[in-house]
């Protein structure tokens, strides 16, 4: 899981397809569109179209296909057992239950590994309250240590045989080793935005305006984003 995330990160600055040279502001804008139909459209053709969309999206941002199968199929999972668990009989409402989610993922994928993470929290530290901007941004930057602590700390228990014991002992294992990753999350948090506040962080993530540089990309994220709207006010003719 650390290795899809740091590798995601690094693609963001690495890569160099023509979505890395469009504005974040615009992708934002085209992620958020995505999103809203996927998850609120009512006609599954719609969604069908948004999915293929995303999925062309995804597939041109050059990110290997091992890391985009394993990052934007991870909702796939319990998207499933939760379709099959609420199944009516018909294939119309879990394919909305799958589709949706993996849309979303897929969406989400294309957005971080063509966007530098700074260019994505400057535009919502400029819209959000200070903390809360504040604290997404400590909280990303965060995930990626607490995620290999975790791997770490799972490690050690294995060697030191806590997966040998008792299942009411290990309930007891994993629970004291979910209260360490939270203090330390907790506390590694405070040292990080003392040190922000040490250097002068004015309450904005980015005091540049990267994210708003248009470039001729931003055509290409346009026509996509007007294809979309098209198919949109097509469906609501027609239905």
């Amino acid at each position: 899981m650390i290795d899809a995330l740091s590798q995601i990160d690094f693609l963001a600055s690495a890569n160099g397809s023509v979505w890395h040279r469009a504005s974040a502001l615009g992708k934002l804008g085209l992620m958020g569109g995505l999103v809203l139909l996927a998850v609120f459209t009512p006609s599954l053709r719609l969604l069908f179209a948004v999915h293929l969309v995303a999925w062309l999206l995804a597939g041109t941002s050059r990110v290997p296909l091992r890391l985009l199968a394993a990052a934007a199929g991870y909702p796939l999972f319990f998207s499933v057992l939760f379709a099959a668990a609420t199944w009516d009989g018909t294939w119309e409402a879990p394919l909305r239950l799958v589709l949706r989610p993996l849309t979303a993922s897929l969406g989400a994928v294309w957005l971080v590994s063509t966007t530098p993470y700074p260019d994505l929290f400057a535009p919502l530290s400029r819209i959000l309250p200070r903390r809360v901007a504040d604290g997404l941004f400590i909280t990303y930057r965060a995930l990626f240590d607490l995620i290999g602590r975790a791997e770490r700390l799972w490690r050690s228990l294995r060697i030191r045989g806590a997966t040998s014991v008792p299942p009411r002992q290990r309930l007891t294992v994993a629970g004291e080793g979910l209260a360490t990753l939270v203090l330390y999350g907790f506390e590694r948090s405070q040292r990080l935005y003392a040190t922000m506040m040490l250097r002068g962080h004015s309450g904005r993530i980015c005091g540049c305006r990267h994210y708003a540089e248009m470039s001729r990309a931003d055509w290409l994220v346009a026509g996509v984003g007007a294809l979309v709207a098209a198919a949109a006010l097509a469906w609501w003719r027609v239905r």
